[in-house]
């Protein structure tokens, strides 16, 4: 029996002794911890809160024709929806063009003159309800949010001339005048398509050029060819240019798709197009290079590339879930992601047929990103090599 109890207490200090150097081992490496404890915390984050079909802060603009007290009414009870926010008052409908162009908002609102005075007299009161379709489903449930607004304004002010003058009155309900801007067919294709687009580039630049750095650190030959006589800066561009290819290619192949197979024309010039594209593969070639370097293995470069980029441009960019519907600080953040951007001047350039000018905050914001990563990237290679 003496001897049992003296086998498990031996037993019992070993085990303890290789749990305690298992936490040793993992509590020394930062880069496991912060994957262990903050991953976690990040997903729970992004998936409870990015992740949302609900309609909130979703940006109008009204162009008031009438500007008597029921207009004011009905853009009063609009704003003060948590569903949306009222961001600008315009003057025409060139106006609302442009702003729908812009991406400053998602719904218009246009008031027929004499609003008030025809809803009550004689009937036709005319609201024209205009939604950006390059999303069908966000478009339908803006355009079924703001028709419930409105019916509920004509039933509250038949109550009222209930309550005021002991009848209902003539129950004139007002028909909104629906229009589905870039996508009146309602295809879903018009939303995915441009997603699509930045989610493949950023997988084939990003993901594939890190491991095939990190390939040949991993590998022990990154120092050999860093003793030939090549400069540092030509092996990288020579490790690059394979991915910057075969992005080129699968762009031509995903427009071809997309035009021939599923019916999303390329509405713009395909040369803005082009230039935006390549700004874009410029940035995630330089986020796989930033990755090279801070990581050592094939698969630490899998994982911090199909975690740290995969998911934000999925949950993140637009690409999913409308971005106006994320809290502040998630919003703020996806600022901060290429993808976002890429999408949303592919969005206009090749659905909304928009203008070069249109996409120059785009083009710049994207053209930064690339400078920066770029520079802290070869930067970084150079002194870990």
């Amino acid at each position: 029996m003496k001897k049992n109890n003296f086998q498990f207490s031996i037993f019992n200090s070993q085990f303890t002794e290789f749990v305690r150097k298992e936490f040793f081992h993992i509590f020394r490496d930062k880069r496991t911890m912060l994957i262990l404890i903050g991953m976690p915390v990040v997903q729970i984050i992004l998936f409870g809160f990015a992740i949302s079909t609900e309609l909130k802060n979703t940006k109008v603009a009204v162009f008031d024709t009438s500007n008597d007290i029921s207009t004011h009414r009905i853009i009063e009870q609009i704003n003060a929806s948590e569903y949306f926010t009222v961001e600008k008052i315009l003057n025409s409908h060139h106006a609302i063009d442009n702003a729908f162009t812009q991406g400053d908002i998602s719904l218009g609102i246009i008031f027929s003159e004499n609003f008030n005075e025809r809803m009550l007299h004689t009937g036709d009161a005319n609201i024209q309800l205009l939604a950006d379709a390059t999303d069908p489903n966000q478009a339908t449930a803006i355009i079924a949010y703001a028709s419930n607004i409105i019916t509920s304004y004509r039933q509250s002010l038949a109550l009222q001339n209930l309550a005021q003058w002991g009848r209902r009155g003539d129950e004139k309900i007002i028909v909104p005048e629906i229009r589905m801007l870039y996508n009146p067919a309602m295809k879903g294709a018009y939303n995915f398509v441009p997603g699509v687009m930045g989610m493949i580039l950023m997988l084939i630049c990003a993901m594939m050029t890190s491991i095939a750095i990190v390939r040949e650190k991993e590998m022990g030959t990154m120092e050999v060819l860093l003793a030939s006589p090549i400069k540092p800066l030509h092996i990288i561009l020579a490790k690059m240019t394979p991915y910057f290819i075969i992005s080129c290619f699968n762009l031509i192949t995903v427009l071809l798709l997309s035009v021939f197979v599923l019916d999303v024309p390329v509405s713009g010039n395909f040369l803005w197009l082009a230039v935006i594209s390549l700004l874009f593969i410029a940035v995630a070639l330089s986020l796989g290079l930033l990755i090279s370097t801070l990581v050592n293995t094939q698969a630490a470069a899998i994982l911090a590339s199909g975690m740290g980029l995969m998911m934000p441009v999925m949950l993140l960019s637009g690409m999913m879930f409308p971005i106006e519907n994320m809290p502040d600080i998630l919003q703020w953040f996806s600022g901060i992601i290429p993808a976002r951007w890429y999408i949303a001047a592919v969005k206009k350039v090749m659905i909304q047929a928009a203008p070069v000018e249109y996409i120059i905050k785009e083009m710049v914001i994207l053209a930064g990103m690339a400078i920066v990563i770029i520079t802290i990237s070869l930067n970084k290679f150079k002194t870990r090599l």
